[in-house]
């Protein structure tokens, strides 16, 4: 006879979940088993800080270990990290450096900005055993599945990053390929040891501009140093300027499609007068000057903006505005709504040109 009945072990284990939940009301178990360990959810990202090593003076790697949701990264991409500065969660994306490892971690590197918030906690504040938020890996500044025999790698600064990420897993595969990166001055060329051992190895041909003595790179002096730049696919990341310097230069000579490029940051024209975004969907006005991204003002007060788009690069960020007006920090052109409108914007590139709303 087919039984209708609850069985006496399954009434039990109900029972237990009840009082489980009473007992801790308004919290849910869960909510302890993430405080005991925090690695163990699958719906929540967050990694435990393994270790800190400083790569230069204003720079540091931070190793850290993922929780069971991590599904991994191809060398390239980058992570976004929230951390809780003054009671306020923030979130900046980092390019993952690290190469293969066989103990599940990876490692970010940082250098410090002038007033980043983010950037200047990682550094200074945070600590061995800390716990950080995660998102999965995103970003397209990656090597194709064939591989090309000749490769070019110009970066500046930081920009070095998501590149070094590419070399620790690939160079062994890669037949020809020259790195140009520039730095104000040797001493602050971040993971300088290590490509210069790879550059004696015969691994890489390593060429070093710093800057605070030869100047910034010209089209000119890029000729020079590598005479076959066109006929080499080329990665670049660095800071804004640069990047529309080899971009103008790529495409006047009719090779833009093999130059492939990754933003930190928008280079920005003259600050408008900023004003107020209102995020309809969280009833919540942010107060924005006209000079910072509303995706960069949005984080500062602990809104969780949707962006995996590395500053315009993929397109993560993009909001509806429903009425108002944003500026473009590229270009200075204003994009206005009116009510009913759902006119699509970047939040990263963008900033408040008086009140606008923004669904979220």
């Amino acid at each position: 006879m087919k039984s209708t009945g609850t069985s006496p072990s399954s009434a039990l284990r109900s029972g237990a979940g009840w009082l489980a939940r009473s007992l801790v009301t308004p919290l849910v178990p869960q909510d302890y088993v993430d405080l005991f360990a925090p690695l163990s959810s699958r719906t929540i990202l967050r990694g435990r800080v393994a270790d800190i090593q400083m790569e230069t003076q204003d720079a540091a790697t931070v190793t850290i270990r993922p929780g069971r949701g991590w599904r991994g990264h191809i060398p390239g991409q980058f992570i976004r990290i929230g951390v809780d500065v003054e009671g306020v969660r923030l979130w900046r994306a980092y390019s993952v450096t690290s190469g293969p490892r066989d103990d599940g971690c990876i490692a970010i590197t940082v250098k410090a900005i002038s007033g980043g918030a983010v950037s200047t906690h990682l550094i200074e504040t945070l600590r061995v055993g800390q716990i950080v938020q995660m998102e999965q890996a995103d970003g397209a500044f990656v090597l194709p599945a064939v591989l090309p025999r000749q490769i070019l790698l110009l970066t500046g600064g930081s920009g070095i990053t998501p590149v070094m990420g590419i070399l620790r897993h690939a160079v062994d595969e890669l037949d020809d390929v020259i790195l140009l990166h520039s730095a104000p001055r040797p001493e602050d060329v971040i993971f300088a040891d290590e490509l210069r051992s790879l550059a004696q190895q015969g691994r890489i041909t390593l060429l070093e501009r710093h800057t605070d003595h030869e100047g910034m790179l010209d089209t000119d002096e890029l000729a020079a140093l590598v005479p076959d730049w066109a006929d080499r696919e080329t990665w670049a990341c660095g800071p804004a300027g640069m990047l529309e310097m080899l971009e103008n230069h790529w495409e006047h000579e009719g090779h833009a499609h093999r130059l492939h490029t990754e933003r930190f940051r928008p280079a920005v024209v003259e600050p408008g007068e900023g004003g107020v975004a209102y995020f309809t969907g969280l009833d919540r006005e942010v107060e924005c000057d006209g000079a910072r991204p509303i995706l960069d003002h949005a984080e500062d007060a602990g809104i969780l903006m949707p962006s995996g788009c590395r500053m315009g690069i993929c397109y993560g960020c993009v909001l509806p505005l429903r009425e108002g007006a944003v500026r473009d920090l590229r270009t200075g052109e204003i994009t206005t709504a009116t009510p009913g409108d759902g006119v699509l914007v970047q939040t990263c590139i963008s900033a408040v040109a008086g009140r606008c709303d923004i669904q979220l």
